[in-house]
């Protein structure tokens, strides 16, 4: 059964200007995170845009990643919507084009028990042939699994482990507690990376591996070589450029960073997008400081 391990990159998805798919740019962006050294793709996530994409986008970009990826790195895909029937079709259509899992967003805008949540992840597990992961995110969707809920799915053998961006330490300690080597934690906060790494989290779903895909990744391969200055130094190079998230919705300061240092990723979609000149000097600044600190140079 996949197993994913490393930095898996949170992919943004690229637009052209007027917000329609950029296919190239797109394909673009897969090599470059695999010429950075990505342990994996990690594609329709929240730096993804998923809640912006129609159905048909969402296949349409599945097809798009899994041909140009061509095996070469794992790929997981977010396959969640609002509904369970919706997140069948759509978990369906991603498993025909050869992904290697499915992540599987805990439903958002109506408020649900963890029964129905439960029976949710189930059905989508179910109705699909290849692994599947549960996504908590709750700031964004406005529902929490718990730690109760994620024990019983793990009994489900197809249910191979979970993404969690929650951010909160304490819940994330529970988690670690249902790993094995059957269940496996994904962190999906990035200022959090080393510290569950160095308590058993498998990996990291990041989104500032799209601008700094070396950076993110350095982190995990100096912690398993055991270089924990080097892993310390990288996971502080990046607070200079999460700070910025302050000045805008985060995946879109993502998507405008990545923008900035000459990759035609295009905007967030209306009404996400940022067009404000402050804001690019304020990201640019941080670019050039997350560098340095990586590096190890002086001021």
């Amino acid at each position: 059964m996949f197993k994913p391990q490393g930095i898996f990159t949170a992919l943004v998805t690229p637009m052209h200007q007027d917000e329609t798919l950029n296919e190239q740019e797109l394909r673009t962006q897969v090599d470059r995170q695999i010429q950075e050294g990505a342990a994996g793709l990690f594609c329709l996530g929240t730096n993804g845009e998923f809640y912006a994409l129609s159905l048909e986008e969402r296949i349409r970009l599945v097809s798009v990643l899994s041909e140009q990826n061509a095996g070469r790195l794992p790929l997981i895909v977010n396959v969640g919507c609002v509904t369970t029937q919706e997140t069948i079709k759509l978990a369906k259509e991603s498993a025909k084009r050869g992904v290697d899992a499915l992540s599987i967003i805990v439903p958002y805008y109506a408020a649900l028990t963890q029964d129905q949540l439960y029976d949710h992840f189930v059905a989508v597990a179910q109705a699909v042939d290849v692994p599947t992961m549960i996504y908590n995110i709750p700031q964004r969707t406005g529902n929490a699994i718990t730690i109760k809920t994620v024990a019983r799915l793990k009994k489900i053998d197809t249910i191979i482990g979970i993404k969690d961006s929650s951010g909160k330490v304490d819940h994330l300690d529970q988690l670690l507690t249902l790993v094995d080597d059957d269940f496996c934690l994904l962190i999906g906060t990035d200022s959090l990376i080393l510290s569950l790494l160095q308590k058993g989290a498998s990996g990291a779903v990041a989104g500032c591996a799209n601008p700094f895909p070396a950076i993110l990744n350095g982190i995990y391969n100096a912690w398993k070589r055991g270089d924990t200055e080097l892993a310390q130094r990288l996971q502080a190079s990046i607070v200079p450029f999460r700070e910025t998230f302050a000045y805008g919705n985060p995946n879109s300061v993502v998507k405008r960073a990545v923008e900035l240092m000459g990759y035609p990723v295009g905007p967030a979609r209306a009404p996400a997008r940022i067009d404000d000149t402050s804001v690019d000097e304020r990201i640019a600044a941080s670019i050039a400081e997350v560098n340095r600190i990586a590096a190890g140079t002086g001021a």
